[in-house]
């Protein structure tokens, strides 16, 4: 098992809110899933990922992750076991982030207002259709 690796990486969009839940002791952990695609010549397909995050990385996924960002995950793959309501053994497999990089940039709800650059005397007269004698435009060459 020393020349083994168990190294998961994807670049993929969240498909919900991510869920965050807190241990006893205060440690959060966080989880959602991505979709990532694959595409061939003759089908394209999407697959779903589970991903956990724990501790710092699991605040930082709640906080500023949400439905529909991009992101790149690294992490591990794990198998987890556990017992429904019926108590039936049942089987969980998920990547536990090491890494997570937002990408896409940020999203347009909580993007600063930009104000809107004015516009040159000669810009507006040309958009408007206004003749300006040119004794009366102002020069705007710096030079």
């Amino acid at each position: 098992m020393a020349n083994d690796l168990n190294c998961c990486e994807f670049i993929g969009r969240l498909g919900k809110e991510p869920e965050v839940r807190y241990t006893a002791d205060s440690n959060a952990i966080c989880n959602f899933s991505i979709a990532v695609g694959y595409k061939t010549a003759t089908k394209e397909t999407t697959e779903w990922v589970r991903i956990t995050a724990f501790g710092k990385l699991a605040g930082i996924c709640a906080d500023y992750l949400k439905k529909g960002s991009q992101v790149f995950v690294a992490g591990r793959m794990t198998t987890r076991k556990w017992q429904n309501k019926d108590g039936v053994d049942q089987y969980t497999t998920e990547v536990v982030a090491d890494q997570m990089q937002m990408l896409g940039g940020r999203p347009a709800e909580d993007a600063p207002a930009v104000p809107a650059k004015p516009k040159s005397d000669a810009y507006r007269a040309i958009k408007e259709g206004i003749v300006i004698p040119l004794e009366d435009m102002q020069d705007d060459v710096p030079f």
